[in-house]
């Protein structure tokens, strides 16, 4: 299989008018919602890695990077549930991330009523926004094989 982009970012952009603009205010509207910037960082990368979105792996990779996100739960984030560095509101977040990324498998009620019990009703909502908009994002990226951003050093 090729791995040559299809589409770029940009030209999607100019291709589809209204769309990249409706989920970057759907991601702005996130990012106000007083959620931890490096909380979405380590949901969209989870997102990204179940979605196999190099583009949007690589992107959220630099975003957390420059928020100096710690590089050990950037390096061991595929392993999230075996490793020791995730905080419980971390790991109520990246569980709802992996069962909204998994419809198949479903959301079970005792993850809903600990992840309500977490987040809260307001905030849930934006959570469970923010991993549908990284989900929207890895599907095109996936499909038009958006190339991947360059990799910004670690802080």
């Amino acid at each position: 299989m090729s791995t040559a982009a299809r589409i770029d970012r940009p030209e999607f952009a100019s291709l589809t008018p209204g769309v990249s603009e409706a989920l970057l205010a759907l991601g702005k509207a996130i990012n106000e919602s007083g959620l931890p910037k490096d909380l979405l960082e380590l949901i969209k990368l989870r997102a990204s890695q179940i979605n196999a979105c190099a583009f949007c792996l690589q992107f959220h990779l630099n975003m957390a990077r420059g928020l100096a996100m710690p590089a050990a739960k950037l390096d061991l984030l595929a392993a999230w549930r075996e490793a020791p560095v995730y905080s419980p509101r971390e790991r109520i977040a990246l569980a709802w991330t992996e069962a909204l990324c998994k419809p198949a498998d479903g959301v079970g009620d005792a993850l809903y009523a600990e992840a309500l019990a977490e987040f809260g009703p307001a905030q849930l909502g934006y959570l469970t926004a923010a991993v549908a908009n990284i989900n929207a994002w890895n599907r095109i990226a996936v499909a038009l094989r958006f190339t991947p951003p360059l990799p910004r050093p670690a802080a």
